[in-house]
């Protein structure tokens, strides 16, 4: 069983894939069937022969702007709402943990951008995702727990006017590939970062950084090169 499921694993992930053979089978029985529950539900709402995993708590809005390749996993109690320009673009291999939040439009007034993701990302559990600005993410980037992204800021310089009637503006966020995102950082609006970065757990990103960096802090700096 162990053998047919590692198969079945790397074929889907396009790559080597092997289960912890200490995990017990009943676990792995649970597991299973949550799988293709998922698998036909997300099949029966996409309408699609595609490999896209939904589990029936998330809540999809626009959904008709969600467009995606194989083998996407939106676990349990996800919120996405992909009214946007842009929409929301998924490559191979992505999942979106427990919880995670997708906003393409901070308000009605003004469509967002939207989000971009590519393939064989991990975004994990509690994320928010604050699209209006347009949120890119590259290749093979690791998105730790409750990171968030806010690719929005509220304009201020008139000081006779209420900050919430001034409107807002947007730079948009960019992560590149090969990056690992520690949990509870947060990334501001206009952020930009290289390929092969790491963000350490509760960072707060804004400005510009090179690639192979490791950076921290609030607000982050560079710590060192990779």
């Amino acid at each position: 069983m162990r053998f047919i499921l590692d198969k079945i694993a790397s074929n889907l992930k396009k790559e080597e894939f092997k289960l912890d053979k200490r995990i017990p089978i009943k676990y792995l029985i649970d597991f299973i069937a949550g799988k293709i529950f998922s698998l036909i539900w997300g099949m029966i709402v996409f309408r699609t022969y595609r490999k896209i995993f939904l589990h029936f708590s998330s809540v999809l809005k626009c959904k008709s702007k969600i467009s995606f390749q194989n083998n996407l996993l939106i676990e349990g109690n996800c919120y996405i709402n992909a009214l946007s320009v842009d929409g929301i673009i998924f490559g191979n291999n992505v999942s979106l943990g427990r919880n995670t939040t997708i906003e393409c439009t901070g308000n009605i007034r003004w469509l967002g951008k939207g989000l971009k993701v590519g393939n064989n990302v991990g975004l994990g559990t509690h994320g928010f995702y604050g699209c209006a600005g347009g949120v890119e993410i590259g290749s093979d980037t690791i998105i730790g727990n409750y990171v968030s992204f806010h690719s929005e800021n509220h304009n201020y310089s008139d000081i006779s006017i209420p900050i919430r009637s001034q409107g807002v503006n947007h730079k948009g966020i960019c992560v590149g590939n090969n990056c690992w995102v520690g949990a509870k950082a947060t990334f501001l609006d206009g952020s930009t970062v290289g390929n092969g970065c790491i963000i350490a757990a509760g960072a707060v990103v804004r400005g510009n950084f090179p690639d192979n960096c490791i950076i921290g802090g609030i607000p982050a700096k560079i710590l060192k090169f990779r």
